[in-house]
């Protein structure tokens, strides 16, 4: 056996200069928050989009996957029924109930705004 120079690293292999280096996830910025829970369901409304929970459930729905969000209260008055409309005409809803009744008054106007602030034109 021979003595060899140690064989280097061919051209294009070895870690990424550092410009091209992995960078930590950078935190979204701060925004409204929208948040109904019950007993089994919940829906939020943040920053990254919409998301519902049913029981132990979750769907998420980032913004740019959104064509419009729509909420209403249930025909009985105690409940809050979000829908939510995907970009290719799919609809999911998820309804949450309101303990005590007056909540549902409060989850309106919170949501209402803060559907306002992430999409101004619905």
């Amino acid at each position: 056996m021979t003595d060899q120079p140690p064989a280097s690293t061919p051209p294009g292999f070895g870690p990424p200069p550092p410009q091209y280096a992995p960078q930590p996830p950078q935190p979204a910025a701060p925004g409204p928050e929208f948040l109904a829970v019950d007993k089994h369901n919940s829906v939020v409304v943040d920053v990254s989009g919409v998301a519902f929970e049913m029981y132990d459930i979750t769907v998420d729905f980032p913004w740019a996957e959104i064509r419009s969000v729509h909420f209403k209260a249930s025909p009985n008055g105690k409940a809050l029924m979000v829908a939510v409309v995907h970009l290719d005409g799919r609809v999911y809803e998820c309804v949450v109930t309101a303990k005590p009744r007056e909540l549902l008054r409060g989850w309106f106007a919170q949501l209402a705004w803060v559907l306002g602030y992430y999409r101004p034109m619905g």
